[in-house]
């Protein structure tokens, strides 16, 4: 058992039946058998659904697998000499782009402040 002794029992049992008395003691008791036997049955219950959902897993298996990486290149990713001169060349362009792109920007010349050759006007129309 749990590590209750023959002894345990036998002091509970009293002490329950000089609490409850002999009258109430066999109805609490079979009150706690029941509840004790819902329990182990909800316990066992349990374990079974847990075990069956483990082994559906198994079964299914769903756990997601790394896939390995290609060791090599396959052949047909290598460029042809020829096809790679074409790369380059297409590449060239856009080459002295990125060049021109990178290079500083000159500020603009300023223009000289342009004279006001009116007559300033008066405020409210008065002159």
């Amino acid at each position: 058992m749990s590590g209750v002794g023959f002894w345990e029992l036998m002091l509970v049992f009293m002490i329950g039946l000089i609490v409850l008395g002999p009258e109430r003691l066999p109805r609490v008791a079979q009150q706690v058998g029941t509840w004790l036997g819902q329990a182990r049955r909800m316990t066992r219950m349990m374990k079974r659904q847990l075990e069956e959902e483990l082994n559906l897993e198994k079964e299914l298996d769903l756990r997601p697998r790394p896939t390995p990486l290609p060791r090599t290149v396959p052949p047909a990713a290598t460029p042809k000499p020829d096809e790679a001169s074409s790369a380059r060349e297409a590449a060239a362009p856009v080459a002295d782009t990125a060049s021109d792109a990178a290079a500083p920007v000159e500020p603009a010349p300023e223009a000289p402040p342009e004279a006001d050759t009116a007559e300033p006007r008066a405020r409210n129309g008065v002159s």
